[in-house]
């Protein structure tokens, strides 16, 4: 079984890098966990974003569907225990809960190491992950982005321009590293 990696809600928000790695997850290169306040979070954020309700919704929808076991529940009497940022406590919670091997977020400062020690679990930034994903295997990794470069028709997009989202949305190091297979 593929190894578990909680996403905060920065991580799925945007769409490429969205889909890059729910694509990789369906590959089965690692197994997604979310929580059912991380998708709340994705949602406001895009409604508020000007992103259309009904279309954030069917997406939220169909990650559910897809993916049924990515849901972790029956958290919330860890997040008092916690010592990570107070707003970020219910997904250390969800990701300690879930079992998670990595915390996939953007905010690693509201992760110290300190928070973290004790709970087998470590925060890693979406770069560095996409990084490992590479490394470990680069032919899906390779495989999905040119699929998202084809699926991409409304505008059209190269695999240079779906490198150039990805940059944009974070992670600049994953998106130089991967333009040596292409």
């Amino acid at each position: 079984m593929a190894f578990p990696a909680f996403f905060d809600a920065c991580t799925i928000y945007g769409i490429t890098l969205s889909d890059l790695l729910l694509r990789l997850a369906d590959e089965g290169v690692f197994r997604p966990l979310w929580s059912d306040e991380v998708l709340d979070e994705v949602r406001r954020n895009a409604v508020d974003g000007g992103i259309d309700a009904a279309g954030i919704d069917r997406r939220l929808a169909m990650m559910r569907t897809y993916f049924p076991d990515a849901l972790v529940t029956g958290h919330d009497d860890l997040v008092d225990g916690l010592t990570c940022d107070p707003k970020d406590r219910h997904v250390l919670a969800a990701a300690v809960r879930g079992s998670a091997d990595v915390l996939v977020t953007f905010n690693l400062r509201d992760f110290p190491p300190s928070s973290l020690a004790a709970l087998d679990v470590e925060a890693v930034h979406p770069d560095e992950f996409l990084l490992d994903q590479l490394d470990l295997y680069p032919g899906a990794v390779t495989r999905v982005l040119g699929e998202l470069a084809e699926d991409y028709v409304d505008p059209p997009q190269s695999i240079v321009d779906v490198l150039e989202t990805l940059r944009r949305a974070g992670v600049p190091r994953f998106a130089d590293d991967v333009r040596r297979y292409f």
